[in-house]
């Protein structure tokens, strides 16, 4: 059964629509122009490049047999004579038999075919749903880094516009080892270093180098520093252990003492006489102040050292220690109070020499520092080299961006290669079952064929279509057998092919017959389908009104009823047909049959669902289009020539042989209007007009003066729904 027929840039149908459908009699109504002809061609021809963007769902089914113009010119307009048609004969039983089984085991395979390929289509519909699924999620990578700061964008180049293009990049990355160590913030970094405007070379910084590091081992700053044991006064010194506040006080001691004592610069009395000053002085003696010179010297030498160090802010300031600024400042403090204390200490041994002391070994905090410059420096040469080589480097930062990406999104790549190794597997597994089963029903078919091949013949459908055309009241022409396989239309009495001689009716008549008996029959002994789709379009257009009551009867018998025919799709341009086909009892219509319409505004050919209630005689419907300004120019001005006809001509049985003479209609503006409305100048051949003088208020104020003038402006009122 054919669920959905989608119509798409195509003679009238200038955009989709499409007629949706579970039942299985379609009955579908619209005028001359609106589109029929291009459904049924759709469904007669759909492999035509015309109906490139057309499609029936499902896009396979039981073969479908389509009545239309084309069929018409194929079987009787190009062929020399028809086609043979073959129906089953009952005279060999045993290959009836034969072919009652076959073909009942045909319809289970069929069945179970559908099945499998019904489960085939839903395991490829979870699997592209899932893939979707995770294919949007990628997208988000787009949806991150494409656009705002635009850092990272170039990573996308070619991918931005495609989500399956850009799926399919992250899939075919492989799974990093181990996480990267980069995140997306560092890579920016990387990226915007390279790219950004302040891009240039950087400086290498120095590292540290401190010249007095020898003053930190230095044997003098151990040593206890002593006078001259010899002196007098070296015993009272070395008990009290006050030489260094002795020392000091010397500075305050007068350079000679004369007669009397002088004053003590401790005590403050007059105590003091040369010969104590002279042996406290020589207490303190060259190799005393020797050492002293040394110290000295050593506290000069460690200033000098300190005092050359680089200031912090020469590390500080530099681009490649922001991000370690805290790091670098607390390693040069911690060098810098050790270098402080240690000259600290060394004036300490100056003032206390006696007091042993020992430094700080700074080696090293310069070294640990220095290890931090170092890796600084690795930085900045990395940098560097990757300025110089800018493109190969940006490249890298690529594959690391999308390292980690793949890192990242791994949890939705294992997901979907999962779920499609999963569907694969059903697929095949399902692949295999149906490759099993169609190999089933080639050999069902086969079998039929070859018992067809002793029953089948075209006797029977010739006598069909000759009762038929009797049943309708046509006896002076009949269908002959022509040859094995092909028969021909004749007159009474002549042998000659009368085909081209006759009416349109009764060709139409004729060569609906014979689709009649192409569907019921074979039409060839390797025909071996069960059941099959009937599509009939407009089989009454050129029939009088009886031909249209026994065409009606005869799609009712022959196609609507019994199981033949999986589906039935009529259209047609006549409401009173499009009514006989229509099954009036409701609850059986509403399991059965679905009804549509087929209407074509401005904007092109549109299907709609139509309800029962909905239908409307012709008369009706030629004023439901001139009432709607949006119809075609053409379709209106047609429609509005059918309303004056119908009217005047069947229901009021009035002459308008002067009508289009009043003065009312004299106007200029009314001139296209009474040339193509005028029945009377229609005989005359002169009721083509262009289109281009169309103009809807004008024709239809000339259609309103025509019913006024005539004594009916209610009749208008009513029907034009003013």
């Amino acid at each position: 059964m054919i669920t959905e027929i989608h119509m798409d840039a195509v003679a009238s149908f200038k955009q989709a629509t499409s007629l949706v459908t579970d039942k299985r009699i379609n009955l579908i109504y619209g005028l001359n122009g609106t589109g029929k002809s291009t459904i049924s061609n759709f469904l007669y021809e759909p492999n035509n490049s015309a109906f490139s963007l057309c499609k029936k769902v499902p896009a396979s089914s039981v073969p479908v047999h389509v009545y239309n113009q084309n069929f018409i010119r194929d079987n009787f307009y190009v062929a020399d004579s028809l086609q043979g048609i073959f129906s089953l004969s009952k005279e060999n039983k045993e290959a009836e038999q034969k072919i009652a089984g076959a073909t009942k085991k045909q319809g289970k395979l069929e069945q179970k075919l559908q099945e499998k390929r019904s489960e085939k289509e839903l395991a490829t519909q979870a699997f592209s749903q899932q893939k979707h699924q995770a294919i949007e999620k990628v997208w988000s990578i787009k949806q991150t880094y494409a656009g705002g700061d635009r850092v990272l964008e170039y990573c996308l180049e070619g991918l931005k516009g495609q989500k399956d293009k850009l799926f399919a990049h992250l899939q075919g990355i492989p799974k990093p080892a181990s996480e990267p160590k980069k995140d997306v913030q560092t890579i920016r970094q990387d990226v915007e270093a390279l790219k950004g405007d302040d891009a240039q070379l950087q400086p290498r910084l120095a590292t540290l180098s401190f010249a007095a590091h020898s003053v930190e081992s230095d044997p003098v700053l151990g040593k206890s520093i002593l006078g001259n044991t010899d002196s007098e006064v070296a015993v009272l010194i070395e008990k009290f252990g006050n030489s260094d506040w002795v020392k000091q006080g010397l500075s305050y001691l007068p350079e000679n003492v004369v007669d009397s004592n002088a004053q003590c610069p401790f005590c403050q009395e007059t105590t003091i006489s040369e010969k104590f000053v002279d042996n406290v002085r020589s207490y303190f003696d060259v190799t005393y102040e020797q050492q002293l010179g040394e110290l000295s010297q050593l506290l000069k030498a460690y200033h000098a050292a300190f005092d050359s160090l680089p200031g912090l802010s020469s590390f500080t300031d530099h681009p490649f220690v922001q991000k370690r600024k805290d790091y670098i400042t607390d390693k040069y403090q911690v060098l810098v109070d050790a270098l402080q204390g240690n000259a600290g200490k060394i004036e300490e041994k100056l003032k206390s020499p006696k007091v042993p002391t020992a430094l700080s070994d700074t080696t090293g905090l310069i070294v640990h520092f220095n290890s931090a410059i170092d890796q600084i420096n690795s930085e900045v040469d990395e940098y560097n080299d990757k300025l110089k080589n800018r493109e190969s480097a940006l490249e890298n930062f690529r594959n690391e961006f999308w390292q980690l990406m793949r890192w990242q999104y791994d949890q939705t790549m294992e997901r979907f290669d999962s779920d499609r190794q999963a569907a694969n597997q059903t697929l095949k597994d399902l692949g295999v079952e149906i490759e099993n089963i169609n190999a089933e029903l080639v050999k069902a078919r086969t079998e039929i064929a070859e018992a067809q091949k002793q029953t089948v013949n075209i006797d029977q459908a010739v006598t069909a279509i000759n009762a038929g055309l009797i049943d309708l009241g046509i006896d002076d022409f009949s269908v002959q057998k022509h040859s094995d396989n092909l028969y021909r239309v004749v007159r009474a009495g002549d042998s000659k092919d009368a085909f081209h001689s006759l009416s349109e009716g009764e060709k139409m008549m004729i060569s609906f017959l014979y689709f009649c008996e192409l569907c019921k029959g074979k039409a060839s002994a390797e025909d071996t389908h069960a059941q099959r789709i009937a599509v009939i379009d407009d089989p009454i257009s050129s029939l009088s009104h009886i031909f249209i009551f026994n065409v009606g009867q005869l799609i009712r018998s022959v196609f609507f009823k019994g199981d033949r025919f999986s589906q039935v799709i009529v259209l047609t341009h006549s409401l009173y047909f499009f009514y006989e086909m229509t099954d009036p009892n409701h609850d059986r219509r509403e399991k059965t049959q679905k009804l549509f319409r087929l209407s074509k505004p401005s904007s092109g050919s549109v299907i709609q669902e139509m309800k029962y209630e909905e239908i409307q005689n012709d008369y009706q419907a030629y004023w439901s289009v001139v009432n709607d300004q949006s119809q075609p120019a053409a379709l209106i001005a047609n429609c509005m020539r059918n309303i004056v006809e119908y009217f005047f001509n069947f229901v009021r049985k009035k002459d308008l042989n002067n009508v289009f003479q009043m003065p009312e209609l004299q106007d200029t503006k009314f001139q296209a209007f009474c040339r193509y409305i005028n029945r009377e100048s229609h005989s005359l051949g002169q009721n083509i007009i262009d289109m281009k003088e169309f103009n809807y208020d004008v024709f239809k104020e000339g259609l309103r003066l025509v019913f006024e003038k005539t004594g009916y402006p209610d009749h208008y009122k009513a029907m034009s729904k003013c």
